[in-house]
This record gives structure tokens, sequence and C-alpha cells, in this order.
């Protein structure tokens, strides 16, 4: 069963990203991919696979993933975000994150829950379904 996956990293964590991504490539390529701008591009270019790119995330590429949630349009967020190096777009950040919690999205924001995520067949196999809040 196809899922929408979002890819986003903050600059740091971009290379990062890609390494995850080239590790997986076999199972991204099986989903509709979307990403930041900056981070699409440079996935793009390593993977050759087809990303939709958002904006770049400081200039709302952030809030555009986020729109995706709150639409029900996203199954899941790939975002290795970097802690210790804050972003002046760190509201939107959180707004993204919050919105996972929300809309009860499940979300990776770094390689060892990305991995568990990826390879769990209850996600990818078609088989888990997530509960929807009754807001």
């Amino acid at each position: 069963m196809q899922k929408t996956i979002a890819l986003v990293a903050h600059d740091h964590k971009k290379p990062e990203l890609i390494a995850w991504s080239e590790q997986h490539i076999a199972e991204l390529s099986k989903h509709k991919l979307v990403a930041t701008g900056t981070t699409g591009g440079l996935l793009t270019q390593a993977l050759g696979l087809d990303i939709h790119r958002y904006k770049s995330g400081p200039l709302g590429g952030d809030q555009q993933i986020g729109a995706l949630i709150a639409e029900n349009k996203l199954d899941c967020l790939i975002f290795f975000w970097d802690p210790l190096n804050p972003a002046p777009h760190d509201p939107d950040v959180k707004a993204l994150l919050r919105l996972c919690s929300v809309w009860n999205v499940p979300v990776a924001c770094n390689t060892a829950t990305a991995d568990m995520l990826i390879t769990s067949p209850l996600f990818f196999d078609g088989s888990y379904q997530r509960a929807l809040p009754d807001l």
C-alpha cells in the first residue's frame, strides 16, 4: 500500500538524511515522497527518485507539510531536525511536530526511529490504520 512520506532535514542533518535514504531506497521508492525545497533537491540528486518539492522550510515549506498533515494527506514524517543549532523558523518546526501529535502521524526525528518506522510491517504492509482523533 503506497503511503505519502515527507522527508525534511535541517542543514546540519541533510547528509544524515541522504545517507539514511540511500540505505532505504528500495522501500522509499514504493511510496509517494514529498520534501521541503533544498532537502528535496539534494535527495532527488542522490536517489534519482521523483520527489515533490515544497518551498524551503524557512520560506513556508514546513507549513506546507503541516497543511498536508491537517488535511490527512500525509502518512509519515521523517524530519531530521537539529536540536543543537536553533533555526530562525523554530516555531514552524515545533508547529509541525505538534501537528503530528494532534493528528497521530508517525514521525521520526533521528535515524534510530526512522529505521524502526521504515522497517515496520505494521505501517508499510497496509495492515495498520492509524486512529484519527475525533476533534
